[in-house]
């Protein structure tokens, strides 16, 4: 039997290659955000990976492989009679308390013990061991009981009854009480090449198996139904019904089996000849190199074709996660844009030359002569300028410090209404909301207040760096900068907050007098262009700083989405969906 696989025009290690690649995407999807979908989407990411370590790429690296066919069903259907059937002799337990099959087994030729005995299949069950005590006896496992309560594991039992080239599973009941035994019955169906689907004349249109027999069309899987425990009186009748079904939903090339009503012996075994289409159509099968690759091309082309479909879905909800983030990271830049924007209006409108800010200023130049020099004329002014650049200047840490103290107190202000503000966007929204779960993000950080306060400082020593180096090109005015270096930084300070926009009428006029002392000031040192020059470097400088403040501020929030973003994930899912189509149509 070859072992080539069509590839949808892709080479044969090409293919594996994109289902290695799609398998590891999807593994490393984590779909953080709270938003409708994801947690279907979650399943889906999980099932896919499920399906091509299970399935999909050991089937396409062993096209060669014994069939696997798992019989499924509902609870008390009659699967493990069906097997023990099948075999010739009890190997699986059947009983009355329900669930019976807890442990699954796999029963094979002794042959092809090889291709179950590794991890080729199902990787994520521990294999163990069974053997036969005696006639009659079911088979028991090399360890724990096959009867105990493990999902995790699976019980491997060699049958020479069993024909080479096909393996039968006994699966948990599709609709076990228990948890773990429905998603493992889930799984093992999803690791078949075909399936032997068991229900009963009572049961065979309930709801669930049909919910499993919907995943079987949609991955084109062979799937034969044994309808058990059929009165003899009902079967034309309960056939035809079935049989109506199963065309209606897509399923109309499915083998029905019917077994009639009959006692069990005291072995809890069929009559000899109920099992006898069965086993003589799965005999055809092992029997057949040619039917056996078709139907492992049929079965896992229609899953790659599944997995394209599941893969595409991913993909939207992966758009979906990266339009979720995109609006949570816009509303934080536009809660930090919006503070940064009123701190530069509060620096360039007069808003810092009130209260202690113009005060300690007012101090420093002399309100009175001020007041004077602005009613007198420009001419006056001129003339207690130069008397002021002339004597010795009064100190001015004062009049840095409540500057300091002005603007810390706008920044850490606008920082808190910022951190505010994101945070109640984000609350108002399902997917922010499990992003900051229990951490309260409404204030500024811990030590935010400090940091600022080293950048003012910090904007402070650079603009009075900027006045050493215009006045080291003016020479002739170098007495005047080692008599007055810190009163020019602040008069150039004040310059920079000196637009009077944002002042009541007579602090504008009081204000725009002061600013205008700290202008001459700098023009009689530096000339008119260097002022304008200085500061807007200085303005310039404080914008820099108070943006890398609020952006380290709301890297508090963006970095709760840094999971969550990722533009490029969604195309390489799209683009992969597309070529796992072509490559499950090339049957």
């Amino acid at each position: 039997m070859s072992s080539q696989i069509p590839s949808g025009g892709l080479p044969p290690a090409d293919a594996l290659g994109l289902l290695a690649d799609v398998r590891d995407r999807l593994a490393a999807l984590r779909l953080p955000l709270a938003i409708a979908g994801a947690a279907d989407a979650r399943a889906d990411a999980a099932a896919a990976v499920a399906q091509l370590d299970d399935y999909i790429l050991p089937r396409y690296r062993s096209l060669d492989a014994p069939l696997l066919a798992v019989v499924g069903g509902s609870t008390g259907a009659g699967k493990s009679t069906l097997v023990n059937a099948l075999v010739g002799h009890p190997v699986t337990r059947v009983g009355a308390v329900r669930p019976t099959t807890r442990r699954p087994m796999l029963v094979h030729h002794p042959e092809d013990a090889h291709w179950f005995g590794g991890t080729r299949i199902l990787p994520g069950l521990a294999r163990i061991r069974g053997s036969r005590t005696g006639p009659g006896v079911p088979a028991r496992a090399a360890g724990p009981s096959p009867d105990s309560a493990d999902a995790g594991s699976i019980v491997l039992l060699a049958e020479d009854s069993v024909p080479q080239g096909l393996a039968l599973l006994d699966a948990p009941d599709v609709d076990s009480v228990a948890d773990d035994n429905r998603r493992l019955a889930a799984q093992l169906l999803s690791a078949a090449d075909l399936w032997l689907f068991v229900t009963t004349a009572n049961r065979y249109a309930d709801a669930v198996p049909w919910r499993i027999l919907a995943e079987a069309a949609q991955r084109d899987i062979l799937v034969a139904v044994v309808l058990d425990r059929v009165p003899p009186e009902a079967e034309q009748e309960v056939s035809a019904d079935l049989l109506g079904l199963l065309g209606r939903r897509g399923l109309g090339d499915a083998h029905l089996f019917v077994v009639p009503e009959a006692r069990l012996d005291g072995l809890g075994m069929l009559p000899a000849g109920a099992m006898a289409p069965i086993r003589a159509w799965l005999e055809g099968l092992a029997e057949d190199a040619a039917q056996r690759s078709a139907v492992a091309r049929r079965t896992l082309h229609g899953a790659v074709r599944a997995l394209a479909s599941r893969v595409e879905s991913v993909a939207a909800a992966v758009e979906a996660q990266d339009d979720a983030a995109l609006q949570l990271a816009s509303d934080a830049a536009a809660a930090y844009g919006q503070a940064l924007s009123r701190i530069a209006a509060a620096t360039q409108d007069g808003a810092l030359l009130r209260g202690e800010v113009l005060a300690r200023w007012q101090d420093f130049v002399g309100t009175g002569e001020l007041v004077r020099g602005i009613e007198q004329g420009i001419g006056r002014a001129r003339d207690w300028i130069g008397a002021f650049l002339r004597g010795e200047p009064a100190p001015v840490a004062r009049v840095e410090t409540a500057i300091e103290s002005g603007l810390l107190a706008v920044i850490v202000d606008e920082a808190g209404t910022a951190a505010e503000d994101t945070d109640r966007r984000w609350r108002s929204d399902p997917a922010g909301r499990a992003l900051l779960g229990p951490d309260d993000l409404s204030a500024a950080s811990p030590g935010f207040a400090d940091r600022a306060a080293g950048e003012v400082r910090a904007w402070q020593g650079a603009l009075l760096e900027l006045i050493r180096r215009e006045g080291a090109q003016k020479r002739s005015r170098a007495r005047w900068l080692s008599f007055g270096i810190n009163g020019l930084g602040a008069a150039l300070m004040v310059v920079v907050f000196s637009m009077t926009g944002g002042l009541s009428l007579a602090e504008g006029g009081i204000a725009a007098g002061t600013a205008l002392v700290g202008q001459k000031v700098l023009e009689a040192v530096f000339g008119e262009d260097a002022v304008r020059r200085l500061a807007k470097a200085a303005r310039a400088d404080l914008a820099a700083r108070c943006e890398r403040l609020l952006a380290e501020e709301r890297g508090r929030f963006d970095a709760r989405l840094d999971s969550a973003r990722d533009a490029s994930a969604a195309g390489g899912l799209r683009s992969a969906a597309a070529v796992l189509t072509r490559l499950g149509r090339a049957a």
